[in-house]
């Protein structure tokens, strides 16, 4: 055989062998990472069209950036942190690598005791730290109408639960959203679809930073 043609075949070989490590890496994750959304009606989208709330807003932005995500709607209309207590072991799949928490706005619209709260949202994160599953907690604000004392123990409940479980911390889910009137429907408490994607683009760094934590979990073997 030639001895240019030789050299010619040992470059290529050479040069599909460095190239296996990054194949390796580029197809180490055959399917999207899956992240549930576990929530409430601010979840769930009440009021709007299908593919309007935050599930499929929030897949569609990150698919965008060029992050293969799929993202599952697991928000239910009226529920309270008890209630996504006792629903959350059949709402995560095997697939899950990593859950967005939003809940407590309905046991503040109820009045709930804020210990009761936040000893639900503590039984969600401890279950999902027990699962090594990467978690953004986002807070909740009390309405004004439910007194000073009320919300002095209501709203730092997220950030310590946070800090206990070194979670994604995003202060408030409606934020630069609630109390506009453009941005809700006509009860004043649910987004609109406009509502729905200003809470996307102002979360999505966060949710950023908790794939940025999948990606560490799969390299550690989490």
């Amino acid at each position: 055989m030639h001895q240019g043609l030789i050299d010619h075949l040992r470059v290529i070989a050479l040069s599909f062998a460095l190239a296996l490590p990054i194949l390796g890496v580029a197809s180490a994750r055959a399917e999207p990472i899956t992240i549930l959304a576990l929530g409430d009606s601010l979840t769930a989208g009440f009021g709007l069209e299908p593919g309007e709330g935050f599930p499929a807003q929030l897949e569609a932005a990150l698919n965008d950036r060029g992050h293969d995500v799929r993202v599952i709607d697991a928000g239910v209309s009226g529920d309270t942190s008890s209630g996504g207590l006792a629903r959350l072991d059949w709402s995560l799949d095997p697939a899950t690598d990593a859950v967005i928490v939003e809940l407590g706005a309905n046991d503040a619209l109820r009045g709930i005791d804020p210990s009761v709260t936040e000893a639900s949202l503590d039984g969600i994160m401890a279950n999902l730290a027990n699962r090594n599953l990467p978690v953004l907690l986002a807070g909740m604000i009390a309405p004004p109408n439910m007194g000073a004392a009320y919300g002095d123990a209501f709203n730092p409940i997220y950030g310590r639960l946070a800090q206990t479980y070194d979670a994604v911390y995003y202060p408030f889910f409606l934020d630069g959203v609630a109390g506009e009137r453009d941005l809700n429907l006509d009860d004043g408490i649910h987004p609109t679809a406009e509502g729905i994607a200003l809470i996307v683009e102002r979360i999505m760094p966060y949710v950023e930073d908790l794939l940025s934590r999948v990606a560490a979990n799969e390299e550690t073997g989490g």
